[in-house]
């Protein structure tokens, strides 16, 4: 029976204990009381049975009623069973690291037999080598000597041609009869043999028939033998994943783990950027550094990137295999704030900014804190996971703040973007050139429109489908929450001019405030005098201003559902419409002849203005 069998009747057994724990209980609320002073059987706890009441036996001993002693043994049994279950527990978790140092052991095991048969067959190709390069000595030494013995071989069988050439020659003139041709014949015979033999013959062998055994260094083979005794190869490390702020936009810190019994000399971590550039034949070069420890950082890389990683390890015996690919990134490059398309007012800012980085990054972190005028201010307050390039920031009024950004990815964050100083104590916004009609020129700050005195020809003009086609006009941009706006416009005295708001979609072929998403101030210069109107929908009440204002504050309330305009220079009320504003609107501008028309943001509404 294992443990878990074990496990299981013990499971079985608490189940039945419970159960009938419960039904005893509930029998017990009855007649727990009768029991006890009815029944003649008691349990002797000295002798650990149960008696008869009264017996004299039992008399001297510790008796107790047959309930009592049978709650203390199911009490006993059951801190038994709950011991017992610790223990089992115990056997169970014991026998989980058995099961795994099994796996251990097969694995080891199989590395190890895989170490034994590779050096095994490096040792036999080494002697396998060592053997082919005897032979390969040994028959070089016999072709040497076979070639001496053949030359000798070929030059004793001239000697002996010559000899019987010799030998004929004397035996062809022994024969003659004449004298005289014999002895004229006989002197130049005997000069030949007399020279012939006065001559040395080489009797001795060229070659010698014992062959030099070439000695053979095995001590790199003696070497492998130990090391198969001594010391495996690594197995392959494994890569451990980024950890979080491990990065920054041109370093990573990089970690990775061998297993315990695994002798290392020195590691080798090799890395190659991902590119997303689909366009890209050829893989990115990799690259590689030698290091001595089971971290490293890494250097030189670009921001915002990805890079895979992988390491080997190297002793004496050999490399290991290489650890799978992991994937680290370093952190985005600061974002850049854009000052002129940053908007705030009396209780919040609308943050904008580009991302600074070519990959896409997974959110942005806005770091914003009060200053004051003596270099104090608050603790750093910060929103996070911002999804987008913008951030509305609910502020406190009548304050001024720093503000910065930082880019967010897996890596980490980025470093903190310039600061960007921001007041709440009035309204400030720019004008949004994306808008502007094509005859219309702004200036650098955002804050003048120019209609310069000159007709562009239609065919010269770019429009869009965001842009004035008809009227020259241009949009401002106001932080989007229901609260409180004042701004004021500067015009020249010959300037017809529009100013107001209107809607983001208002109609971008038709007049300021000849359609019902447009509110605004006309401003006609006619022969007899100055002509104002206020207009909404094509309809202005009939209202007549003796002095000319040159500087027009406007007053957008949201909460009043009110947009005044005042000449500002006076004091004077103009005009007021009183709406329900269904969305937010926008400041909007227009010139209806050639001048300019400046912005003026920034200032804390009049108190005038602000009285209802």
């Amino acid at each position: 029976m294992d443990a878990y069998e074990v496990r299981g009747r013990l499971d079985v057994i608490a189940e039945e204990l419970t159960a009938s724990e419960e039904e005893e209980e509930e029998a017990a609320d009855e007649d727990a009381f009768v029991m006890l002073q009815e029944s003649p059987d008691v349990f002797c706890r000295d002798c650990s049975v149960p008696t008869r009441r009264g017996a004299a036996a039992h008399a001297p001993h510790a008796l107790v009623t047959l309930a009592a002693a049978a709650q203390q043994m199911k009490d006993q049994l059951s801190k038994s069973r709950s011991k017992l279950s610790e223990k089992v527990v115990e056997m169970e978790n014991f026998a989980s690291n058995l099961e795994e140092i099994f796996i251990t052991v097969e694995e080891n095991f199989g590395r190890q037999e895989q170490n034994l048969e590779q050096h095994y067959n490096e040792v036999l190709q080494a002697l396998s080598q060592r053997n082919e390069a005897r032979a390969a000595a040994l028959d070089e030494q016999k072709n040497d000597k076979l070639e001496r013995l053949y030359g000798q071989l070929l030059r004793c069988g001239r000697t002996l041609d010559a000899s019987k050439e010799l030998i004929e020659g004397a035996q062809e003139v022994h024969r003659r009869r004449d004298k005289r041709a014999f002895l004229q014949a006989v002197v130049p015979v005997l000069k030949r043999v007399e020279q012939f033999a006065r001559e040395e013959v080489d009797l001795k062998l060229g070659a010698s028939l014992d062959f030099d055994v070439p000695t053979t260094d095995l001590s790199d083979v003696r070497q492998m033998m130990d090391s198969m005794n001594v010391l495996p190869a690594p197995s392959a490390p494994v890569m451990n994943p980024q950890i979080a702020n491990s990065a920054t936009d041109t370093s990573l810190h990089v970690c990775w783990s061998l297993f315990s019994d695994d002798t290392v000399e020195f590691y080798e971590l090799y890395w190659r950027l991902i590119s997303d550039d689909c366009t890209m034949e050829t893989p990115q070069e990799v690259s590689q550094l030698k290091v001595k420890e089971t971290h490293c950082t890494v250097s030189d890389l670009l921001p915002n990137a990805q890079y895979e990683l992988w390491v080997t390890a190297t002793n004496t015996t050999g490399i290991s295999p290489a650890s799978e690919r992991a994937v680290y990134m370093t952190v985005p490059s600061p974002p850049v704030i854009k000052p002129q398309q940053c908007v705030s007012s009396l209780d919040a800012a609308l943050i904008r900014w580009d991302s600074g980085n070519t990959n896409p990054v997974e959110s942005y972190t806005l770091e914003f804190h009060e200053t004051s005028a003596d270099g104090g201010g608050t603790a750093t307050e910060s929103i996070v996971a911002i999804p987008s390039c913008e951030c509305l920031v609910q502020l406190q009024p009548w304050k001024r703040y720093v503000i910065h950004i930082r880019a967010v990815n897996i890596g980490g964050p980025s470093d903190r973007s310039e600061p960007i100083d921001i007041s709440t104590t009035g309204t400030f916004f720019h004008l949004l050139e994306d808008t502007a009609h094509p005859s219309l020129s702004l200036s650098a700050d955002g804050l003048t429109m120019f209609y310069l005195d000159e007709d562009l020809p239609i065919s010269h003009m770019t429009f869009s489908d965001n842009t004035f086609n008809r009227c020259v006009a241009v949009l401002g941009d106001l932080v989007p929450i229901r609260g409180q706006y004042y701004w004021e416009i500067e015009v020249d005295e010959s300037a017809e001019f529009r100013v107001g708001v209107a809607y983001e979609d208002t109609q971008r072929n038709s007049y300021l405030g000849g359609n019902n998403t447009s509110w605004c101030m006309r401003h006609i210069l006619t022969p007899s005098r100055h002509k104002y109107e206020f207009l909404h929908n094509g309809w202005t009440p009939d209202i007549r201003i003796t002095v000319q204002p040159l500087r027009i504050g406007v007053f957008l309330d949201y909460g009043r559902g009110i947009l005044s305009f005042y000449n500002a220079a006076l004091r004077q009320h103009l005009y007021t419409f009183s709406c329900h504003f269904l969305h937010y609107v926008h400041p909007c501008f227009a010139l209806d002849n050639p001048g300019a028309l400046t912005l003026r943001t920034g200032m804390t509404a009049p108190a005038y203005v602000t009285q209802p």
